[in-house]
């Protein structure tokens, strides 16, 4: 449940973010922009089109651009809209959150010959690699880095550290968030559920049911059941029942208010 207090920061935050997008993408800056680029015949950003230019008008380009920034960035929202809804309920919530410890370096080994196992195609039972993983044992330490997108630390002292990644991942993006979240066990040298280490995707593209889902890379390097929230599973986590469908009518409301005010800036240059 998202309050109203929670909902009217959401719903400000998300329309200062489109602000900025639109501000980004006005037609007064991106001529500038374009005129200082054609100037030099050169762009630090790789953003020469002059073929595009030429052909397709200066409206439709501004408007492709800003669905591709908003698009990229989106992702930075659910971190955001994840920590304020977790506040209500949570003793602790951070985003980019530094897990970075001391670990077993024995259990630096096994991680590394883990993912090498994944990736020639064994199937991971995340649950058993992290049992495994904590278990270890070795007096010889290392320091080794480990940020969180999201971390929550409830009211008896359970800790959650969320990777928030596409729902469509490719292979090594797999590999690399599974070796992260093994690597917060070993530090912590904790199981569930004293540390919960996720793989988050805040929506699936295939539907509404975990069974819907079919990005291949995913169901074939993660594994799915025990090691990825997905969805509304994932807001249940954060808010409890219902906060999917709450925040997804917030993004909604945030849409239809800023609606307009994106055509007139981007197509017209109002």
């Amino acid at each position: 449940m998202i309050s109203d207090e929670t909902g009217n920061a959401i719903k400000g935050y998300l329309e200062g973010f489109i602000q900025g997008l639109i501000e980004e993408h006005r037609p007064e800056t991106r001529r500038a922009i374009a005129r200082e680029e054609r100037a030099a015949n050169t762009s630090s950003r790789g953003m020469l089109k002059p073929f595009h230019e030429a052909m397709v008008p200066p409206e439709l380009l501004r408007i492709s651009a800003f669905e591709r920034s908003f698009s990229t960035k989106l992702g930075t929202t659910f971190e955001e809209c994840a920590r304020l809804i977790a506040l209500q309920t949570y003793a602790v919530a951070e985003r980019g959150y530094s897990a970075s410890g001391r670990m077993p370096a024995a259990a630096t080994i096994k991680i590394e010959e883990v993912i090498g196992r994944i990736n020639e195609g064994q199937r991971p039972d995340f649950l058993a690699l992290v049992a495994e993983v904590v278990q270890i044992g070795d007096e010889r330490r290392v320091d080794r880095p480990a940020i969180a997108d999201l971390y929550l630390k409830d009211k008896v002292g359970h800790e959650y550290f969320f990777e928030i990644k596409s729902p469509k991942p490719n292979k090594g993006q797999c590999l690399e968030v599974t070796e992260r979240l093994l690597r917060i066990h070993a530090i912590t040298q904790k199981p569930r559920p004293y540390v919960n280490a996720y793989f988050a995707m805040a929506y699936n593209p295939y539907g509404t049911r975990m069974e819907d889902y079919r990005h291949s890379f995913s169901l074939q390097y993660l594994d799915m059941e025990d090691e990825v929230v997905l969805g509304a599973d994932f807001w249940t986590l954060v808010g409890g029942e219902g906060t999917y469908e709450e925040l997804l009518d917030i993004y909604r409301e945030a849409g239809r208010h800023k609606g307009k005010i994106m055509v007139d800036a981007l197509a017209f240059g109002f």
